[in-house]
């Protein structure tokens, strides 16, 4: 099976306009996304997808594939829909351009997941939550599964609800719950189908375009990822994601073992 990657970006956000060329330890972000992509064993090629020609310039000066696509989409699905309707790939991966963290093992893991799943429509990443704040947060996107490891719920409030729990409890102490990774692998005909499906009720309420798959019946697949992963937001995040690049080469200079 061949397999694409594409990267949305769109430069504007409403909490950080221009995101994708801010600025990560000297390199914009599109690229720092683009060089962790480009890393996966499992996937073929990367493209970039966009609606803004300064990131088009951007990603074209790289020498990366780099298409323009409609301002009107509704959401990255969408616009990598958009972007690949005539192109013959049996299975898409959508990387978040906020997500310069992204460990390519993940990524193969969640690929390897739909391709051994015939259930599965696609396949996405969680991370479990161990920071209270973080729990609570709307910009941390949380998960719920069933007991076979399908999504039956993302939301940006808490989820599970822990106020019946017993916080006393060894799990409540150092496990809040599951944080969702902003990454999705879809089926060619799966993504189409879904860009023809107008944006449902719980989709435009949490802003979270995932929920559009699961009101209209279709399987995610979760996996645990292999490593946390810090999507960019806010310009705040930027310093978070330069002290743990940092703190990684450091880490690989003295010798220990860097998978990043």
């Amino acid at each position: 099976m061949k397999t694409l990657a594409v990267i949305p970006a769109r430069f504007a956000s409403t909490r950080f306009p221009g995101k994708p060329l801010a600025k990560i330890s000297g390199k914009p972000m599109i690229q720092c996304v683009y060089e962790r992509t480009k890393s996966c064993s499992l996937v073929d090629e990367v493209m970039v997808a966009t609606d803004d020609m300064r990131i088009y310039q951007v990603v074209e000066d790289l020498g990366a594939w780099v298409v323009l696509t409609s301002p009107e989409c509704q959401s990255g699905t969408d616009r990598i829909a958009e972007a690949i309707h005539n192109l013959d790939y049996d299975i898409i991966v959508n990387v978040q351009g906020d997500e310069p963290l992204l460990d390519a093992k993940t990524v193969d893991i969640t690929i390897e997941a739909i391709l051994n799943d015939a259930k599965a429509d696609v396949s996405t990443a969680r991370f479990p939550i161990v920071i209270k704040e973080d729990f609570f947060s709307p910009n941390i996107v949380k998960v719920v599964c069933d007991s076979k490891n399908y999504a039956l719920y993302f939301s940006r409030s808490p989820i599970p609800n822990l106020e019946r729990s017993d916080k006393s409890s060894k799990e409540m102490i150092n496990f809040w719950g599951y944080k969702h990774i902003g990454l999705y692998i879809y089926r060619r005909d799966v993504l189409l189908n879904f860009a023809k499906l107008k944006q449902s009720f719980l989709e435009k309420t949490e802003q979270l375009e995932q929920l559009r798959f699961l009101e209209n019946g279709y399987k995610i697949k979760v996996v645990d990822a292999l490593k946390d992963s810090i999507p960019v937001d806010t310009p705040e995040d930027i310093l978070k994601v330069e002290n743990i690049l940092k703190s990684n080469s450091l880490k690989s200079d003295s010798g220990e073992k860097n998978n990043d």
